[in-house]
């Protein structure tokens, strides 16, 4: 049984859309139980149209919901300990479930997430890893907007982290890791990206296959299964990825609806074009994960329908029965040993 928790009260349109995302995913995987937290008035009557999932969960009663547009001080001072979103991350602290799930404001679900769960030993910082359509499949990106900026061994935790994600969605026996640069040359890049590379390189970990620097150009491609960088140059990515797949969207829209032949020619393309389609929504490939703390909280699109919630929610069940955090620690602690039989203090080569 995986155990899930799920902040009714997140996203864009609320339970309206949760809810049945919910219901969704328990018929994918009818080996969920749901703790579900809401305010009262307005989830009953919803939840009540979905008596198979009340058989399938628990609902919790709170006080508060986060705004979407809520600054995280002004959540934290407001819903800790009472809202939708802090209750439903208490739940994995306390262990009465093995993941949590929400579409609501990034900003206050991160803070509480860090004030609740607190960070993993040996991570300075958490990361927000998106899954990445690409050419090949689907790969991981991290960090899209966590936090701004990174050092090198920063850098190696987001590597270690992602790799760790990989093996557990993707089921990756030795993932391939690139970080992401300017160019794929060694003297190419931002001092604390060249010397990330060079201290994975060294460590060899058996865990991940490091490729080496990646380009823009390659996260389409689907080059490496995880593509590493900073929260800025992520977030940046990940927004330009979605917008040009809305504006590819649009052009095939009005292609198709320009002429008489073009609208006969949609006709008989209309099952090509809808794979097209599939292929360029977000949606499809929603759900970030929040990496480096003592617990795991995935984030939902706020504009996702239920299909996108609920494809949240099955990124969430791979992680909780694939024991992420596990590999991750793991994996943190073989390279912290491994880094350290590698340096060799400069006071001893000084003296030689």
């Amino acid at each position: 049984m995986i155990r899930v928790s799920v902040d009714l009260m997140g996203g864009d349109h609320g339970p309206e859309v949760v809810v049945p995302g919910v219901a969704k995913a328990l018929e994918r995987h009818p080996d969920i139980h749901f703790t579900l937290f809401g305010l009262e008035p307005e989830c009953t009557p919803i939840l009540a149209k979905y008596p198979a999932l009340a058989r399938s969960s628990t609902f919790v009663a709170c006080e508060v919901a986060v705004g979407m547009d809520d600054k995280p001080s002004q959540a934290l001072r407001r819903g800790r300990y009472r809202s939708t979103m802090w209750r439903a991350i208490e739940a994995v602290k306390t262990d009465d479930v093995d993941v949590c799930v929400s579409a609501g404001n990034t900003g206050a679900l991160m803070a509480m997430s860090k004030f609740c769960l607190r960070t993993m030993a040996n991570i300075e910082r958490p990361a927000i890893a998106a899954i990445w359509p690409t050419l090949r499949g689907e790969s991981i990106v991290l960090d899209v907007g966590a936090t701004i900026g990174a050092d090198a061994q920063q850098l190696i935790d987001y590597a270690m982290m992602g790799a760790a994600m990989a093996r557990a969605l993707f089921e990756i026996e030795k993932p391939t890791v690139g970080l992401l640069n300017i160019g794929v040359e060694e003297i190419k890049g931002q001092d604390e990206v060249k010397e990330a590379g060079r201290m994975i390189r060294e460590a060899a970990m058996p865990s991940l296959d490091y490729y080496g620097f990646v380009e823009g150009n390659d996260l389409g491609k689907g080059t490496v299964d995880v593509v590493v960088t900073e929260g800025f140059v992520g977030n940046i990515a990940l927004k330009t990825a979605e917008g040009t797949a809305r504006q590819i969207a649009e052009y095939l829209r009005a292609a198709m609806s320009r002429t008489l032949m073009a609208r006969i020619g949609y006709v008989f393309a209309k099952g090509a074009f809808n794979q097209v389609r599939e292929k360029l929504d977000p949606g499809k490939v929603n759900g970030g994960v929040f990496l480096g703390l003592n617990g795991i909280v995935i984030k939902s699109h706020g504009g996702a329908d239920a299909d996108g919630f609920a494809a949240a929610v099955d990124v969430g069940y791979d992680m909780a029965r694939n024991g992420l955090k596990s590999k991750i620690e793991h994996d943190l602690n073989l390279f912290h040993k491994r880094r350290s039989t590698l340096v060799v203090p400069a006071t001893d080569s000084s003296s030689n």
